[in-house]
């Protein structure tokens, strides 16, 4: 289902992109796909965190689309918009394209699977979860749509989210929407700016502390402990695992 409809706004844009080549920066981040801008930081628009998988068990949230997502995203919906495909089928399909692509996803399915998830779920390995038409998995964003500074993507150091009004204000509205549509999933925050935006809700009511796998490292390549802070946090996260996922 799509949680937002900001396609329609964007279509003609995506449409006049440049054809039969790899798009870069200079095509994606222009003024007919900006959506907000605030100092140096600035939103622009790819389409697949407007669809959410409402049977998810396990949602995985990062923090912002990159620009590699952000292209593969666009391109993904210029052949579906091409093809005639609803909106919402435009959107899942960029979804699937476009989520942790590349070596990340590899890292983030071996941690999942040395956590033992595939098995609650009575899959063979969670890189099931990442095929077509799966439907344990959603995956979003803590800032649904991708965000940069300088044109560099937002690795949320400068400016911390917690402190600018503009992108803490746009993670909770993302978050409240999401999972409150999905109010029973497991939720896998990536890495120490997303757990914080959580654990704010959790201080303030609005999400179950149990519900979320604490201590989880982001995948990325660029965080390169991520092996050791996941092995610092195994124990913990399993034991999570069994509490909520017991029964599933």
């Amino acid at each position: 289902m799509l949680i937002s409809n900001h396609l329609q706004q964007y279509k003609a844009a995506m449409l006049s992109l440049p054809k039969g080549t790899v798009l870069s920066k200079d095509d994606l981040q222009v003024d007919k796909l900006l959506m907000k801008r605030s100092g140096k930081l600035e939103m622009y628009y790819a389409p697949h965190n407007e669809y959410i998988n409402p049977s998810a068990k396990v949602i995985i949230i990062g923090l912002t689309p990159g620009f590699t997502q952000m292209r593969i995203a666009i391109q993904e919906a210029v052949i579906g918009l091409k093809a005639g495909l609803s909106d919402e089928e435009v959107c899942r399909k960029a979804k699937e394209a476009a989520r942790f692509a590349g070596s990340m996803r590899s890292t983030l399915i071996h941690m999942l699977d040395t956590l033992g998830l595939h098995q609650y779920l009575n899959l063979t390995s969670c890189d099931q979860l990442f095929q077509k038409q799966q439907t344990n998995l959603h995956t979003t964003s803590l800032l649904r749509f991708p965000v940069f500074v300088e044109k560099k993507n937002y690795n949320g150091a400068y400016p911390k989210l917690r402190s600018d009004p503009f992108l803490s204000e746009c993670a909770l509205l993302s978050l409240e929407q999401e999972l409150g549509i999905l109010s029973q999933a497991l939720i896998i925050p990536l890495g120490k700016t997303v757990e914080e935006m959580l654990q704010l809700m959790v201080s303030e009511g609005k999400l179950d502390d149990h519900r979320c796998l604490w201590g989880f490292p982001h995948p990325s390549g660029a965080n390169g402990h991520r092996f050791k802070q996941f092995a610092s946090q195994q124990e913990d996260m399993t034991k999570t695992l069994q509490d909520h996922l017991w029964n599933v």
